[in-house]
């Protein structure tokens, strides 16, 4: 964090970028109804989703998960980073996350090692390690499947593993259709995303401000001009706030108002409508 925000704000964190601090994310009573539901049924294992489209809390949802989940006893968390990857690469990677040598060549013994694993993880903790997939509409269709029949065992009666599948609009359409359906039927819980309400805007600014240290940083009719401008997009929120906190900075002005906020995006405006005056 800059150290003039803390010198001018006494913010312990910067409230409006992607990395704030775990304890301080907001949580809405649907995600954290959806997160319970998950940490209860991590001992049958099984598929599940979370889906909504760019804005609107996938990662702050998918944090807060992972979270609680390592809090746990005994529960194996690993995360895909890279869901493109081709079946082979991808089995590379399930054996990095979860400490299992495989060797490239001979696909039939990693999948047995990898089960073998889960396995005895489960015979030991009663608890099913858990895979976290992001982006998971990129991921090939060759290895959605392979990942259905990795994660399956007793002719599909015990699952191996808890799957956590994360991505936009695109994920559901996908498992959908034919080839996918399979896994598409097993998804158990599912959490729908869709744009916040103002209130919940501004819930999530009250929230943030009052973790980082200074409730008062912005006035209350900023905060009702950003929701309304935000068009129910968490992102597009913070986004708005973080360029009025890096103006402010600059000036050194001891709060955020609207004044700040017309003068900031008034300004991004005029070339704009100057472009638009000379092609007329």
């Amino acid at each position: 964090m800059n150290p003039k925000l803390q010198t001018l704000y006494g913010l312990k964190f910067h409230p409006f970028r992607p990395d704030v601090p775990l304890e301080a994310l907001y949580t809405t009573p649907a995600v954290d109804a959806f997160l319970r539901r998950v940490e209860v049924g991590i001992a049958d294992g099984g598929f599940v989703m979370i889906t909504g489209d760019p804005g609107t809390g996938k990662s702050v949802a998918l944090r807060l998960l992972a979270d609680r989940l390592r809090r746990l006893p005994d529960v194996l968390v690993g995360t895909v980073e890279h869901p493109q990857s081709r079946t082979s690469d991808f089995y590379r990677e399930l054996g990095d996350l979860f400490a299992v040598p495989l060797a490239t060549h001979n696909r039939w013994a990693g999948f047995k090692a990898l089960r073998a694993r889960w396995a005895d993880h489960i015979t030991s903790s009663l608890t099913r390690p858990v895979l976290i997939v992001d982006e998971a509409q990129e991921a090939l269709t060759t290895v959605f499947c392979e990942l259905r029949i990795l994660a399956s065992k007793e002719l599909d009666s015990r699952q191996l593993l808890c799957v956590v599948f994360a991505g936009d609009q695109r994920l559901p359409e996908r498992l959908r259709a034919p080839e996918l359906l399979p896994i598409g039927s097993r998804i158990r819980r599912r959490l729908v995303l869709d744009y916040a309400s103002r209130d919940e805007l501004l819930a999530c600014l009250d929230h943030l401000l009052d973790a980082a240290g200074n409730p008062s940083l912005m006035t209350t009719e900023l905060k009702a001009t950003l929701a309304e401008h935000a068009a129910g997009n968490y992102r597009v929120l913070m986004n708005l706030a973080d360029e009025l906190l890096a103006v402010a900075t600059e000036r050194e002005l001891p709060r955020l108002d609207d004044k700040l906020y017309l003068e900031t995006f008034a300004q991004a405006q005029r070339p704009k409508a100057a472009a638009v005056a000379r092609k007329r």
